[in-house]
């Protein structure tokens, strides 16, 4: 198949493309008379009310259909490659990539590096620039495609250079001024890093970044994710409370200065800074939307907001607003989660048992041997290590999982061990509990009504 020709491998059911006869294994040609490169491509080309598409059938007939749509109507066809076009691998070599942290042995998929434009705009992922060339900041601009995602790290282009090893890694920051100009909307992340762009060196960061307001409309600040497997790489050591006192107050000091001026927060801290130092997590105003919830950013804030919520409808279902002792469940099940969010699956729980006669809930954090110990998110535990772990617990009738800990879509965990190996191996069924308080209470209390949540 030459460049530019797409394989069509799948057709929605009732949309235009199956109205109009095409099929799995036709090819897509162009749209109005122009090539397609790439996803971008097609989507800009595809939104209008009237196109000209042009497919070869596998008879190698070609049809050229007209057709009139609602504008921005999908054409109900999905191709080969996702990006309709192949994966950018990644050119620099971070002195922070938890890549080069993994362990040998693991499938192949896990140990791949992107850092392709096309993903920062489909789903979300962050980019460092360097991997971006002219046409690719010239569609972007064309198209209008955004947010745009940028991993700063820095914005001293000597630092970054060094921290991406990559040389041309200072001069990629200049595309950013041109999608500031084009009023491309952005958000940004900084990987902290002690020692290297914390304390001074992250002030100006934040101080340079805050001059791209209002279209660059948030900045997350996250800490370095550190495993034991760092032989030969770069020396990095692990934050401490003191130190997590320190971002935070710089961050609240920004945070009320942009507030005044635009009305945005804009930087955030993430949730493993305030937990390390021990303070409070933020109200819900101050993370203006969530809009760095993939980051860790609000993400615990949002869960505990849920469950009050979750909690006083379940409340309000039972005994007509009655609190204490209105319900009744006899049961005994256990909450597995990483050492990150333990403190408020525990809180969590206790409460449930408060008002929720007959109840038990065990919360386990479970410790990160796979990774080592620095590691405690609850998405980077292994089969391996709950297994070992939960063998010696007692779990009740039932363990509760958070979904996090499984491939998108999939029962399969990073070291690829299932659900069912799991079930097994600790001979009790496990609930999947999603990332949000109603469902954590409708998984503890299983066979009531559902929860009602916003709406």
């Amino acid at each position: 198949m030459k460049k530019h020709e797409h394989r069509v491998t799948k057709i929605v059911p009732g949309g235009i493309a199956e109205e109009l006869g095409i099929q799995v294994g036709d090819i897509l040609l162009a749209i109005n008379n122009e090539p397609i490169k790439d996803i971008f491509d097609y989507q800009y080309l595809a939104e209008d009310s009237y196109i000209e598409v042009l497919i070869r059938k596998s008879n190698g007939e070609e049809w050229l259909l007209e057709i009139d749509k609602e504008a921005d109507e999908d054409l109900g066809m999905e191709f080969e490659q996702g990006l309709m076009d192949e994966y950018r691998t990644c050119t620099n070599k971070c002195i922070f990539c938890f890549i080069d942290q993994m362990p040998p042995g693991m499938r192949d998929t896990l140990y791949f590096k992107d850092d392709d434009s096309r993903l920062s705009f489909l789903q979300g992922n962050y980019i460092t620039l360097t991997n971006m060339s002219e046409d690719d900041v010239e569609r972007i601009i064309k198209y209008r495609l955004a947010p745009i995602n940028i991993s700063f790290q820095t914005t001293n282009p000597e630092l970054r250079k060094k921290m991406l090893l990559n040389r041309f890694a200072g001069d990629a920051l200049k595309k950013v001024d041109r999608f500031y100009e084009a009023g491309i909307e952005m958000n940004g992340q900084i990987v902290l890093c002690r020692g290297i762009n914390d304390g001074a060196e992250l002030e100006r960061s934040i101080r340079d970044l805050y001059e791209y307001l209002p279209h660059l409309r948030s900045v997350s600040v996250v800490p370095v994710g550190l495993s034991k497997f760092r032989d030969g790489l770069h020396p990095l050591e692990p934050f401490l409370p003191e130190d997590a006192k320190q971002v935070i107050d710089l961050i609240h000091e920004w945070q009320k200065k942009a507030l005044e001026e635009y009305g945005l927060h804009f930087v955030h801290a993430s949730d493993e800074w305030y937990l390390l130092a021990g303070e409070e997590l933020p109200g819900e105003e101050s993370y203006d939307g969530y809009l760095q919830l993939d980051n860790g950013v609000g993400m615990l804030r949002l869960f505990i907001n849920e469950f009050e919520e979750a909690l006083c409808n379940l409340l309000k279902s039972r005994e007509g607003g009655q609190r204490q002792k209105s319900l009744y469940k006899q049961e005994e099940i256990s909450c597995l989660t990483g050492r990150l969010s333990y403190p408020v699956i525990r809180q969590m729980a206790e409460r449930m048992m408060e008002v929720v006669e007959g109840l038990t809930i065990h919360v386990y954090a479970i410790r990160n041997d796979y990774f080592g110990e620095r590691i405690t998110v609850s998405g980077l535990l292994t089969g391996e290590d709950i297994i070992a772990q939960g063998k010696e617990l007692p779990l009740g009738t039932r363990v509760l999982l958070p979904e996090n800990v499984l491939r998108s879509g999939e029962t399969v965990l990073l070291d690829d061990y299932t659900l069912s190996d799991l079930e097994t191996a600790l001979q009790v069924p496990i609930d999947i509990v999603k990332s949000s308080g109603y469902d954590f209470i409708e998984k503890v209390m299983k066979e009531c009504p559902p929860v009602k949540g916003r709406e």
